[in-house]
């Protein structure tokens, strides 16, 4: 069977890492259809894979399968059309906002199959699969050999990883970029990792405070996630790539799940929760598990050969309904401007 990987954003590229090294030992085919800044920083080992930055050659590939990790596909592209999700944003409304372009969505975990089987029920054209996050894979088989080394992280330094939303109702980094600066201790290495949707005025004023704190410019997170000692956030779903290493995390006026770990209202209250949570990473560690559990239970490194194998299932049994979707006219002409203005894909 054919899968084609419709991608448009570079943090995509963790996502899809593990399904594509699976497909690629399989008798299966697999391309991608890309923007070009994707393109250029797709891994080495990928070269042998079809790549096509045109819609007419994606076509021509004939997929039976359209994997996107974003809220939208090019309903033009043959083949069933399969919502991996960029993120594990189990909290926010835009998660489970339905735009008419999925035959399939492949849930992470049990709290996010109740609320889409609502939908499912509702709409009638689309059908669920319980399969897990495919990232989850990636970060848990992540090398970790020399890391501290190869990200030239100073040796005995503990390691405050930054990581806010973009959200102007959720983000964090207008209300701490005064405080951090101030409480940063020398034996401790901040770095900051912004979203790639995140204010430009906001970065560069961040930065200009924050003069000791390290960038993450690279599009993947996650070797800093197996090297930090603690997280700060504030609703942004890659606290929960954290929670899955076990890993402690102080948020920022977070709106859900405020129990994940310490959850301050004021910035004055930042350093005590970082002492806190340094000091005794494991405080949390049963909520953690308990909401991994409801989120993401799946952490046998293995979902994405599970992921493909129920899809080609599906496939073979006819087991996707037939019920056409709704006309959609609106997002589909949303699709064309894009494209034919060449301001990329949506995310």
């Amino acid at each position: 069977m054919q899968f084609l990987f419709y991608i448009s954003k570079k943090y995509s590229i963790p996502i899809v890492a593990p399904l594509v090294e699976y497909i690629i030992t399989t008798p299966h085919q697999c391309g991608f259809f890309l923007s070009d800044k994707v393109a250029r920083v797709l891994p080495d080992s990928w070269h042998g894979v079809h790549r096509f930055t045109t819609l007419d050659a994606a076509i021509q590939f004939h997929p039976d399968f359209v994997l996107a990790p974003g809220n939208f596909v090019d309903y033009r592209l043959p083949g069933k059309k399969i919502q991996l999700f960029h993120g594990l944003g189990v909290e926010k409304s835009s998660h489970y906002k339905i735009r008419h372009f999925f035959d399939c969505y492949c849930t992470s975990g049990p709290y996010v199959t109740r609320k889409f089987a609502a939908l499912q029920k509702k709409y009638g054209y689309f059908v669920l699969l319980e399969t897990g996050w495919p990232k989850v894979d990636y970060i848990l088989h992540y090398p970790q050999k020399d890391l501290r080394r190869k990200l030239k992280i100073p040796a005995g330094k503990k390691v405050i990883l930054y990581a806010p939303t973009f959200s102007k109702k959720l983000e964090s980094a207008t209300d701490l970029m005064d405080i951090i600066p101030s409480i940063a201790k020398e034996d401790e290495y901040w770095c900051v990792k912004f979203h790639e949707l995140m204010d430009k005025a906001t970065i560069r004023t961040f930065l200009q405070k924050g003069t000791n704190i390290h960038l993450i410019e690279d599009f993947d997170i996650t070797p800093w996630l197996h090297v930090a000692d603690v997280m700060l956030s504030d609703t942004s779903s890659v606290i929960y790539e954290m929670l899955l290493l076990d890993k402690p995390v102080v948020t920022y006026r977070t709106r859900s799940r405020e129990d994940k770990g310490i959850n301050i209202t004021q910035p004055e209250q930042l350093r005590a929760a970082l002492d806190t949570s340094l000091q005794n990473p494991a405080e949390f560690a049963a909520k953690r598990r308990e909401h991994i559990a409801q989120i993401n239970p799946d952490l046998s490194g293995e979902i994405s050969k599970k992921l493909i194998r129920r899809l080609v299932e599906m496939a073979e049994t006819n087991a996707f309904p037939t019920n056409s979707k709704p006309l959609n006219l609106f997002r589909k002409m949303q699709i064309l401007y894009h494209q034919q203005f060449r301001k990329g894909y949506l995310r």
